[in-house]
């Protein structure tokens, strides 16, 4: 980690905090006061919790109090030894994270807490942590608690990283005794992963040390997707991300039952579908109407207000479209199997504190009841606050994963960033928020969200930009076109095409493209398919296909024709057309692997 951001951390992670009012269950007062709620609390049993500012912490304190389960801070290695339950979790660059866990003298009590036999897990970084060490950082070094070093995922066949939802099956393997299921993981449930490194499965090699070992298979690599020996429990996947699958996982390891029958039947032998789930997101564009309330909004060609000729029941002619509340339509979409939840917020709010931002508490409240992941997109830049105060777009995303993000996307400031660029000869500079973000968070943290339109044009030769051959003639005829970038909601043309742009951002650091296109947005014809195909040919990070579904069959379409890594809807689900269910329905009728939706822990 570079001086600048170890800065934003030691002097921005305290007031950083301080943005965030406290909850039940948080253990962060500093004053001895008393009451009602206090005295509850000390009733629930403890788990101790160490964040050493490692992405969003806040689900996974959720998922913990939503078990029953009261969390206290780790804020000192001191701390440690008194702890009976310790979890470690992690998103981000294994050397960032082992160097904190190092400067703040935290190695060696969690060591001594692990062989003292008290229970302990590691989420995500927190699992890579117990290896030797990781191709991500080789001159960092991990607890080599567990032999073997992580490496990256091969780019040959796939995208990297791999975002998604995964297995994790202990059946079959050596250590496996008939249908034992380790920690509540079942084969039959996905779990969500977001990772570029892993430990690659060697069949035998672990188990010889006695670790039981439940994999994931990503292409033609199978690699370690949870671990666990006596006292300790590992995820690579993310289980307060993971729905009831996940939380089966975390209450399974609070209430110390390592290894039970969860269920028997003829479903314990049917062929376990191994593999990434096709994604299919929710897309939430939130903004405030005309009488202040915040809402969730969809526009036709990126226009948010009712037309004279087509309007939404009870709503006039000029009004923003408000298609309900924000937290209310997130948990719907949870519950309908909804894979992850993304807000863009579409109001600036320029005059708000930065602390007082409503799509903070949109996050904390969403984050309470809906455990998948949660992306948030608007104003991630470096901002001036309302007192006048610098804040930097590190410092920004900081504040939403603290508040419940799991991902933040920059939009409009890619596009500035990409100009900078290329004007610089491809230098990358280290300063802009994709690579500040990413570089403290991991790229996994970034999504770029994209807002092309097309232009036609009569050949190649009569742009400068990297043009397609398109089924889908122009205006007057015109067979070629190339893909526009846009910014400030698609309002302001930008002499950058698309392939310029999401090569840059790739080179910056980051870890996943959203890509809309105006001319399909609010269509309901179907995805841009020609404008994904280039944009796949053109990156190798993860691409989410958004703007133009109208009904379940594009979404069987996208993924049949184009190699997209997810899709994006939006105004049919707000509406009340399809639900997500019948979308991922018609996947599976047509062989997609999707993931099923758990009520039951």
């Amino acid at each position: 980690m570079d001086t600048e951001t170890a800065a934003v951390f030691k002097e921005g992670g305290v007031r950083l905090r301080q943005f965030l009012p406290p909850r039940k269950g948080l253990v962060i007062t500093t004053d001895d006061s008393y009451s009602a709620d206090r005295e509850l609390e000390t009733e629930k049993p403890k788990v101790h919790l160490l964040d050493y500012v490692a992405g969003n912490i806040r689900s996974l304190v959720n998922a913990i109090e939503r078990l029953g389960y009261k969390v206290e801070w780790i804020k000192d290695p001191s701390d440690i030894p008194h702890a009976k339950k310790l979890i470690i979790p992690g998103v981000g660059h294994f050397g960032h994270c082992l160097s904190e866990l190092s400067k703040g003298q935290y190695l060696d009590p969690i060591k001594r807490h692990i062989k003292a036999g008290k229970p302990f897990m590691g989420i995500c970084v927190g699992l890579q942590a117990l290896f030797e060490g990781s191709e991500e950082d080789p001159l960092v070094p991990g607890l080599s608690l567990i032999p073997g070093q992580l490496k990256k995922f091969s780019t040959a066949d796939k995208s990297v990283p791999h975002i998604g939802w995964n297995s994790a099956n202990a059946l079959g393997k050596p250590a496996a005794t008939g249908h034992r299921i380790t920690y509540g993981l079942r084969p039959s449930s996905k779990y969500y992963y977001v990772h570029a490194y892993a430990v690659p499965y060697r069949a035998g090699e672990l188990e010889k040390a006695g670790w039981t070992v439940a994999t994931a298979r990503y292409g033609d690599e199978e690699f370690v997707g949870a671990i666990a020996r006596g006292n300790v429990l590992a995820t690579q996947f993310h289980p307060e991300k993971s729905g009831v699958a996940g939380l089966r996982v975390i209450k399974a390891f609070l209430d110390g039952k390592a290894s039970e029958d969860l269920y028997s039947g003829a479903a314990e032998d049917a062929p376990i579908a191994e593999g990434l789930t096709k994604r299919i997101i929710a897309c939430l564009d939130v903004r405030t109407n005309d009488e202040g309330d915040l809402v969730v909004t969809k526009g036709d060609q990126y226009d948010v207000r009712e037309n004279a000729g087509v309007q939404s029941a009870g709503q006039s002619a000029g009004h923003v479209r408000n298609l309900g509340k924000p937290v209310n339509m997130a948990r719907r979409y949870y519950e309908q199997g909804a894979d992850e939840i993304t807000f863009l917020n579409i109001t600036s709010f320029r005059n708000c504190p930065l602390a007082d931002l409503p799509m903070l508490e949109i996050l904390r409240k969403t984050s309470e009841t809906v455990f998948v992941p949660l992306t948030i997109g608007g104003g991630i830049r470096d901002t001036i606050d309302a007192d006048g105060t610098r804040v930097s777009a590190l410092e920004v995303a900081s504040m939403y994963f603290r508040s419940g993000a799991d991902k933040v996307s920059i939009g409009s400031d890619a596009v500035t960033c990409a100009e900078d660029y290329y004007t610089s000869g491809r230098r990358l500079t280290g300063n802009s928020a994709i690579e500040t973000i990413s570089r403290a968070y991991g790229n996994q943290a970034v999504v770029v969200s994209v807002d092309p339109k097309r232009i036609y044009v009569s050949g190649p030769e009569a742009t400068n930009h990297h043009t397609i051959k398109t089924a889908i003639s122009g205006p007057t005829g015109e067979k070629y076109c190339w893909y526009q970038c846009t910014i400030k909601g698609g309002r302001e043309g930008r002499d950058l095409d698309v392939r310029q742009l999401v090569t840059a951002v790739e080179a910056m650091g980051a870890g996943e493209i959203l890509l809309n296109c105006i001319n399909r947005d609010g269509t309901k014809s179907g995805f841009d398919l020609e404008l994904i195909d280039d944009v796949k040919q053109a990156v190798k990070i993860p691409v989410i296909a958004s703007s133009g579904a109208g009904n379940p069959a594009h979404f069987a379409e996208v993924f049949h024709r184009t190699r997209t890594d997810a899709a994006l809807g939006a105004g049919m689900f707000h509406r009340g057309e399809y639900t997500v269910q019948q979308v991922k329905d018609r996947l599976e009728e047509k062989g997609f692997l999707v993931r099923h939706f758990e009520a039951d822990l």
